[in-house]
């Protein structure tokens, strides 16, 4: 990993309830994600790694940050800000959808939660969607209250999740369907469950309803996997990587569209309720995209994350495009990248600009990344 650069901890920058905790445990490296911290790994990016896939962890997530809609006009307000059919989203149901603007760009990538007929979680990606829903409220006049609500969650995350989560909620949560939740407790402290998390080794994210209770409920999980080898960690690159999980911010930005960044199976375009960017997607609906997020393989030795989006070269020299995001894997035993490819170079032989100026040879992965096994 690159060498880390020291935060300055002051008030904007804010702590989560479970911080003091994350700190003992021995995290040491974290990132600033919604205007909070946000733990990146323990020991490195490929211990954690091998650890994620054998056992389970739990992740610090509350830089995941809800936006609470509710009220008369809640649904009409979720559904004017996605693509995605809301409607049929059933109450304890959990839908990934892509947010758009009216150009069709895309303001977030969130996993919307429908708590009651008029009241929703926007668990968001890191951009400020608060104020934007806010915004649309106001302009159309809605009858909806939007909040940050006192919610945070954690991820209980690797092949051992459904295990230890048995332990703190009984058997039912092995048939806890995958992204559905359930309103429940731990031991009096109110939380809502869901069967799903930033990462492919399967697992659960806790969303604490009372954050003065966050270090009694850190405990209380950490000593229920005490036994099968819990560590603290955080959503992992590679694992993200070969499991093609966007990153907002990364690997898409408002400057691309869900056709671009490949999401055009979370939008239903024909959807009865007004939403934003209607006219403009349809219109590109039946025109192949420009470019498109895709997966690549790099060649040579292990190569670093990339902390900027490095130039992708066609044979002829032309520029093909940008790596937005890269890691070595070792399961895979290659470079592994996600990246907006002009689509007239897919193809094509491509050359990557590395941060120290080399150049890779790297070339579009054709092979589908099953979730590791290890």
């Amino acid at each position: 990993m690159p060498d880390p650069i020291a935060l300055s901890l002051t008030p904007r920058l804010r702590s989560t309830p479970f911080t003091s905790r994350v700190r003992a445990a021995g995290i040491k490296h974290f990132t600033v994600y919604n205007h909070m911290l946000l733990p990146t790994y323990l020991h490195s990016l490929e211990e954690d790694y091998r650890h994620l896939c054998q056992s389970v962890q739990l992740w610090d997530v509350s830089a995941q940050r809800q936006v609470e809609i509710r009220g008369p006009d809640a649904l009409s307000l979720v559904e004017l800000m996605t693509p995605r059919d809301i409607s049929r989203c059933a109450v304890g149901q959990c839908k990934y959808a892509p947010l758009v603007d009216s150009d069709g760009g895309i303001v977030n990538d969130p996993v919307i939660l429908r708590l009651a007929a008029d009241h929703f979680w926007i668990s968001v990606a890191d951009s400020d969607v608060l104020l934007w829903a806010r915004g649309l409220a106001a302009g159309g006049k809605m009858d909806v209250e939007v909040e940050e609500p006192d919610v945070s969650p954690l991820a209980l995350q690797g092949p051992v999740a459904d295990t230890v989560a048995e332990a703190l909620f009984g058997s039912w949560v092995r048939s806890l369907r995958f992204f559905r939740f359930r309103d429940t407790e731990i031991d009096g402290i109110p939380v809502v469950l869901a069967r799903s998390g930033w990462g492919g080794q399967g697992g659960f994210e806790i969303y604490l309803r009372n954050s003065e209770k966050g270090e009694a409920l850190w405990d209380r999980i950490w000593s229920a996997g005490e036994v099968h080898g819990i560590r603290a960690g955080a959503p992992n690159l590679i694992d993200r990587i070969e499991t093609r999980l966007l990153s907002y911010g990364s690997d898409m930005t408002r400057q691309d569209d869900p056709f671009e960044a490949g999401l055009e199976a979370y939008c239903d375009l024909d959807k009865p309720a007004a939403y934003l960017a209607r006219q403009t997607l349809d219109s590109r609906r039946n025109r192949p995209p420009a470019r498109r997020l895709e997966r690549l393989v790099i060649d040579g030795d292990p190569i670093e994350p990339n902390t900027d989006r490095r130039p992708l070269f066609a044979p002829d020299h032309a520029p093909a495009g940008f790596v937005s995001s890269a890691v070595h894997s070792p399961r895979l035993g290659r470079n592994i990248a996600l990246a907006m490819l002009a689509t007239e170079h897919r193809d094509k032989k491509l050359q990557v600009r590395l941060a120290n100026g080399t150049m890779r040879p790297a070339m579009m992965a054709n092979e589908h990344w099953e979730p590791a096994s290890i």
